[in-house]
């Protein structure tokens, strides 16, 4: 009788076990997301245009999204792509490397800094990658004075379209 007893209870508890692992296996898996910026990595390829980022000097920018990162050879190639209506996405954050803290040739991925609230010198004759080379400055002071050294305008993220980065007196690319 103990023998049937123990043996039932030893099944029903077993059963038991194998719902609540069955319960839990029906729980989605939530994956850790962050919206921080991501460093750039002499492989990575340009979102855009397809060619090695790490080939031109001068700043690059990244879209950090929920479905992933997408990375881009110049700040322009990433507000050209940000402009097109399809590409906004609620949870994207925007990232471009502060030249005022940034080698033009090497720029430095610990000084990325959020691209929407960047000032941007346009018109220089400093050399980028494709199109128009946009210089990404946190400080309006810094951007302010390249415009005065090499020539060019400072704009705010909100004054660049898509007229603008088609301009061809604007761009100085080495490509």
């Amino acid at each position: 009788m103990i023998n049937t007893l123990f043996s039932t209870t030893a099944r029903a508890v077993a059963g038991l076990m194998v719902c609540v692992l069955l319960a839990a296996c029906d729980e989605p898996a939530k994956a850790s997301y962050s919206d921080a910026a991501v460093a750039f990595h002499p492989s990575d390829e340009c979102h855009v245009c397809g060619m090695i980022i790490d080939g031109f000097p001068g700043p690059k920018g990244e879209v950090v999204e929920r479905s992933g990162v997408k990375k881009f050879c110049s700040t322009a190639e990433m507000i050209g792509w940000w402009l097109q209506p399809e590409n906004h996405h609620g949870d994207a954050r925007l990232y471009v490397h502060d030249m005022g803290r940034s080698a033009w040739n090497a720029p430095a991925d610990s000084h990325l800094i959020n691209a929407r609230d960047a000032f941007y010198v346009v018109g220089t004759r400093l050399k980028g990658a494709m199109g128009v080379v946009l210089a990404s400055f946190s400080s309006q002071q810094a951007a302010e004075k390249l415009a005065a050294e090499q020539g060019g305008r400072v704009l705010r993220f909100s004054e660049i379209d898509q007229a603008l980065l088609q301009q061809p007196e604007m761009s100085q690319a080495n490509h």
